[in-house]
């Protein structure tokens, strides 16, 4: 028997549009599976099917090989988390994490707070107000909340998208070692692809509710299944190998080679190329620069760095990622 769930073949349909169109993936027991894609891609879609909020058109999901096809949302064991948390106003915190234990007598269910506010990094907010949180303490106690159910899932929709970018990264942490320290399977929908890989043990990569790809964050980053995952991925421009050789690449492979975001370094003795932009943030200034080929390429250089007329750059074969032969 299958443990975990299984999604297999599913379909959402919203009218004429198709949402969901035959994606099949599946979440084993304590593993923690993201799903990226852009706006509109059904990612969200996929999360409430599994839930049990939006109905299938065809195709199951099923836990450790039941059909939940007949089982209302809230008698499958899963839990929800969505963007604002959705804790209740008038309940302190101690109360919001409480409430799913409500049956254990009042001092265990005190300590059973107590230890998954620790968990969060939340110690001896019992007390505080609702209203008194921050962005950041708020979805720390909602993670909190949702842990206390004991769920056998725990579905994420967008959790941190209305946080600041380093407040992102600082819960991305604490999320995915809650998770990990309770040993939770997860289904986590995200738009962020760093937030993604941070968390996850494998990744899904969704276009127009088709499954693109689904690996390691590893293993996807490295070996992108089509350039339509590598594009999503960042990944571009896609050079022939002559036009790797041009840049530096002294045996380029007879395939397409899709250029990652660092693979283009500098090299005083590489290849020179014009600059025709440059932007600087977050400790490094990028570069657009124009390659052999006509082609944009971009050069990030540590630091905020004055623009020069030109720069002198060659290809690192390790930034790249080696799709099909251009012959087919």
């Amino acid at each position: 028997m299958v443990s975990g769930l299984t999604v297999d073949q599913a379909v959402v349909r919203y009218g004429d549009t198709i949402a969901v169109d035959r994606l099949s993936l599946n979440v084993a027991p304590g593993e923690i599976v993201a799903v990226i894609g852009a706006s509109g891609s059904g990612k969200s879609s996929l999360l409430r099917a599994v839930a049990g909020l939006e109905p299938l058109v065809s195709g199951a999901v099923r836990w450790d090989g039941v059909d939940q096809a007949m089982v209302p949302t809230h008698k499958r064991g899963f839990a929800v988390m969505f963007q604002d948390g959705q804790l209740f106003p008038h309940l302190n915190v101690g109360a919001n994490v409480g409430y799913a234990l409500y049956k254990r007598r009042r001092g265990e269910r005190e300590r059973r707070v107590a230890e998954l506010l620790q968990l969060v990094g939340l110690p001896g907010y019992q007390e505080r107000a609702i209203t008194e949180l921050s962005g950041g303490q708020a979805q720390r106690v909602a993670l909190a909340r949702s842990l206390a159910a004991e769920p056998r899932l725990l579905l994420l929709d967008e959790p941190l998208s209305a946080l600041d970018v380093g407040m992102r990264e600082h819960l991305a942490e604490v999320l995915a070692g809650g998770l990990r320290a309770t040993g939770t399977p997860a289904l986590y929908v995200t738009h962020d692809q760093d937030e993604a890989f941070a968390i996850a043990d494998r990744v899904a990569v969704v276009k127009q509710g088709r499954l693109l790809q689904l690996d390691a964050p590893s293993r996807l980053w490295r070996h992108p299944d089509s350039r339509e995952v590598a594009e999503f991925l960042g990944y571009r421009p896609f050079l022939s190998t002559a036009e790797a050789v041009a840049l530096g690449w002294s045996a380029a492979p007879d395939a397409v080679i899709a250029v990652g975001p660092d693979a283009i370094v500098p090299d005083p003795a590489g290849v020179a190329v014009a600059v025709n932009g440059f932007s600087a943030g977050r400790g490094e200034t990028v570069f657009e620069i124009e390659l052999p080929s006509g082609q944009s390429g971009w050069l990030r250089v540590r630091g905020v760095v004055d623009p020069p007329d030109r720069w002198r750059v060659r290809l690192d074969p390790a930034g790249c990622a080696l799709l099909s032969s251009p012959r087919g």
